[in-house]
């Protein structure tokens, strides 16, 4: 595997190393000893599947308060996403800033979301599945989220938003919150 560092504090792009012959190609898309070597959590309790539908789907931006964050590596396994990460931990250099990646099908990046950071996509193309490992099991009490279209963080959605949910529509402004947002 390959580890791009991203201009986000901790938050890294991994690309598989495609070994290939006549069959096809296998690639390795976690490695425990790899993970850990970089200095990442490689330890995962979960992995989740989300299906879309439509194109323009947007789910997010979540995250899980301390002492359940997580750290999520997702990956597009059908279709095309944006997925969009935003620094929520005030003491980083990247505070409130985000980043923009695209994941696909055929590109098979990974992207490694640390703890610490509201996490998002938004569908490129209709039928979309997205898979992702979680280091730390779903807490509904600890979910929280930041809203997609919060001015102040000036994220520009590469297409119309088309679907979502009501929940992710309606999370707080950041001016709205009275207390800090993760750490």
């Amino acid at each position: 595997m390959i580890f791009h560092k991203t201009k986000l504090k901790d938050a890294w792009l991994v690309e598989p190393e495609l070994r290939g012959d006549q069959r096809g190609f296998f690639a390795r898309t976690m490695c425990w000893e790899e993970f850990a070597h970089q200095g990442l959590v490689s330890e995962f309790v979960q992995q989740n599947t989300s299906f879309s539908a439509q194109r323009g789907t947007l789910r997010g931006m979540h995250f899980q308060l301390l002492p359940h964050a997580e750290v999520k590596l997702v990956r597009c396994i059908k279709g095309a996403i944006v997925d969009v990460i935003v620094d929520i931990r005030e003491s980083s250099p990247t505070y409130l800033q985000h980043q923009i990646f695209e994941l696909t099908e055929g590109n098979r990046l990974q992207l490694y979301v640390p703890e610490g950071f509201a996490h998002s996509f938004q569908t490129l193309t209709d039928d979309v599945e997205v898979s992702y490992l979680v280091s730390s099991p779903y807490t509904p009490e600890a979910e929280r989220g930041l809203r997609y279209n919060d001015e102040r963080l000036g994220i520009d959605w590469p297409v119309p938003v088309t679907v979502v949910s009501d929940k992710d529509a309606s999370w707080p402004l950041i001016a709205e919150r009275k207390t800090p947002l993760f750490y």
